[in-house]
């Protein structure tokens, strides 16, 4: 992949990510944000913006640190198989992690542990759809990596805002990693592929 094709994909992926998240937030906050327009006032919006930016560029470090940590599980067990194995064992740990955690931190009396399971589920029946997709688009050796990339990292991401019990915290936070990271490995293959040459499997393909 070129310097023009990674140019690319940086700005486009900051582009959509900052949009998502840019609309989300002015839906969270709808009547605030139309009352600031309606009196001129524009500093909400410009907050949203840079807010929206920063989970999309953390989106984008972490798209190019699972690169790395791919070829390097690769190494280390020295099959894809085997490799595939440990990710489906951290995916189910990780949305496990989720669920207790912010169930033993946030959780009020009487509160179960089943409300907290919403957001696990969320992420997982998500990934499942973007592993989908790219593994129709690639072939299905990109389904595991795919699905741990749009689960596991997006976690790790989304992580600063986890600390907090704000649903609109949450999501407005959510929703630039989701799309930009959705993107990104979406997007991946096709920037790889050469004309006149049949479609390669990639990495978090």
């Amino acid at each position: 992949m070129n310097t023009r094709k990674v140019v690319f994909l940086f700005y486009s992926t900051f582009l959509i990510g900052t949009s998502a998240g840019l609309l989300m937030g002015f839906i969270l906050d709808f009547n605030t944000h139309i009352q600031d327009l309606s009196n001129g006032q524009f500093g909400g919006l410009f907050m949203l913006f840079i807010a929206a930016g920063i989970w999309t560029v953390i989106a984008q470090m972490g798209f190019f640190a699972y690169l790395t940590i791919h070829r390097f599980g690769l190494g280390i067990f020295n099959s894809t198989q085997l490799w595939n194995r440990v990710q489906v064992v951290i995916i189910l740990f990780a949305l496990f992690d989720l669920m207790f955690f912010r169930h033993l931190l946030f959780a009020q009396e009487g509160e179960t542990m089943g409300g907290y399971a919403i957001m696990p589920l969320f992420l997982l029946v998500y990934g499942l759809i973007v592993a989908y997709i790219k593994s129709k688009d690639t072939n299905w050796t990109a389904f595991i990596p795919t699905l741990f990339f749009i689960v596991v990292v997006s976690m790790i991401e989304w992580i600063p805002a986890l600390r907090e019990n704000d649903p609109t915290f949450l999501w407005s936070a959510l929703v630039p990693l989701l799309v930009a990271n959705t993107w990104q490995v979406l997007v991946l293959h096709r920037l790889h592929e050469q004309p006149n040459t049949s479609k390669k499997a990639q990495p978090t393909s």
